[in-house]
């Protein structure tokens, strides 16, 4: 039999051949051999763990908040993707498994280009419209070239890959356009033409094809990049040190109606913005941990993201215009990021966590929701309780693992978070806020949305700070 032809042979009664797993054809071509395998797996690993770093650590300082989020899910997608393909290569012969190495300069050089880029134009042009589309062409190459049936473990990461690397592909093409108009790609014509022969000059990402001899000189890398730990954010937030309104007193005071309580719970979980903003910190500044830390802590930062999303989706879909009408603040990714070491950061992290989990945490804002008759804030507070208890898990591997005791844990998160101190005060002495409260007009809004007279207590509870405190601890308490 040769290349799949056969006309004899039939499985019993017409049953699928090979499990299902793949065609006849796809079983008996030679494919690639371990050797090829391997080198083009590497690069894919390279690949994929570079798109992390650079997602990781352009987050923080990015201001467009819809590309915060998606580098939240993307880097997290990556990370996910590095494991696997870490596991893979262990199973072929290769210890050492070398997957530190960089497989070529020219790559290097590509990914540094991406990770130096100055601007979100230039962001989303290399990542999205080179990176990511020249990924998928060589792992679809990888699949139409290898022996489905001898590296069947390969073939099937491949196909689960594709399916993901297919979204953010068309997500990616949504960016480009939105972001790199004609003008911009005009500009960074030059730059676009040097992506393309790093590219050339690696024999494409996977290394399947001739390398083309190419001069390369660093543009944008030529400059060493710096990793930014001060957040910001785009034009819409416009008052991003605002302490105004407390946002857990009015959630907390068994006196009100569960119903605005929940414009409260849309507010928190769009505040979380700040927490991948602090979690990339950590990731980014933390060098020398096993990949299952990276993958665990950007799972969380992703997590995060998602709690962030699902207060503007409440927003959206009660037609309130949270941009206009809430003041989600940074000022404590902001403490935590430009005070503390990134051990720190996760130590007031994992202080945090540890007080969602009593009956006044998580489960309450759940019964919160539930007594509101709100479906989706119901559902999204299910799943952020969830959430919070993974993170407490991920939160005692990572870190009270290093500390001498649970205890001693808690005690050292306490006492840095007395370190990240900020005065309040001086913020609105400085002209940064006026630390006004918010809180009548988004209630107004969604009173006219339910069709009622908003409640005189509810439109006229205290919602501000007793006093303009100089920490942190209010913020999450």
């Amino acid at each position: 039999m040769e290349n799949g032809n056969n006309t004899h042979y039939a499985p019993y009664k017409g049953l699928p051949m090979l499990a299902g797993f793949c065609t006849l054809e796809e079983a008996t071509r030679p494919g690639l051999g371990i050797d090829d395998c391997v080198r083009r797996l590497k690069r894919y690993h390279y690949t994929f763990k570079r798109l992390h770093e650079i997602m990781v650590k352009r987050l923080t300082a990015e201001p467009i908040y819809e590309l915060k989020m998606a580098f939240s899910l993307h880097a997290y997608i990556c990370a996910e993707h590095v494991a696997a393909l870490r596991t893979r290569v262990a199973e072929m012969r290769q210890p050492p498994l070398g997957l530190e190495e960089i497989p070529d300069a020219a790559l290097q050089l590509f990914f540094d280009e991406l990770l130096a880029a100055p601007g979100a134009a230039e962001l989303v042009l290399g990542i999205y419209g080179k990176a990511i589309p020249a990924l998928t062409a060589g792992i679809r190459r990888h699949l139409a070239t290898t022996n489905h049936l001898a590296d069947a473990p390969t073939v099937r990461f491949c196909r689960l890959a594709l399916v993901e690397l297919e979204d953010l592909v068309r997500y990616g093409e949504q960016a480009v356009a939105a972001l790199v108009d004609d003008a911009a790609a005009q500009r960074l014509a030059d730059w676009s033409a040097l992506l393309d022969d790093c590219l050339a000059a690696a024999g494409d990402l996977d290394g399947a094809v001739a390398p083309v001899p190419v001069n390369l000189a660093p543009s944008f890398s030529a400059t060493p990049f710096v990793y930014d730990l001060v957040p910001r954010r785009d034009e819409r937030f416009t008052d991003n040190y605002n302490r105004g309104v407390n946002a857990e007193a009015f959630v907390n005071d068994e006196s009100l109606p569960a119903q605005p309580k929940v414009l409260m719970l849309f507010f928190k979980r769009l505040r979380e913005i700040d927490v991948p903003e602090m979690l990339a910190s950590i990731i980014a500044q933390t060098e020398g941990k096993p990949w299952p830390y990276y993958l665990d802590m950007t799972r969380q930062l992703w997590d995060e993201a998602r709690h962030a999303l699902m207060g503007e989706v409440g927003f959206v879909a009660m037609d309130l215009d949270w941009p206009r009408l809430v003041r989600p603040d940074f000022t404590w990714s902001l403490g935590l990021n430009t005070k503390l070491t990134p051990k720190q950061r996760h130590a007031v992290l994992w202080y945090i966590e540890q007080g969602l989990m009593p009956r006044t945490g998580k489960r309450y804002e759940w019964e919160v929701a539930a007594e509101a008759g709100n479906a989706l804030a119901l559902t999204f507070q299910d799943y952020d309780w969830a959430d919070e208890v993974l993170h407490a898990r991920i939160g005692r591997e990572w870190y009270v693992s290093d500390m001498p005791s649970q205890q001693e844990a808690l005690a050292y998160g306490d006492q840095c978070w007395s370190h990240a101190v900020s005065d309040w005060a001086s913020w609105k002495e400085q002209g940064l806020t006026e630390h006004a409260n918010w809180w009548p007009d988004l209630y107004r809004a969604a009173c006219a949305r339910w069709g009622v007279e908003p409640e005189p207590k509810v439109l006229a509870f205290d919602v501000s700070y007793a006093e303009v405190r100089s920490d942190l601890k209010s913020f999450h308490e």
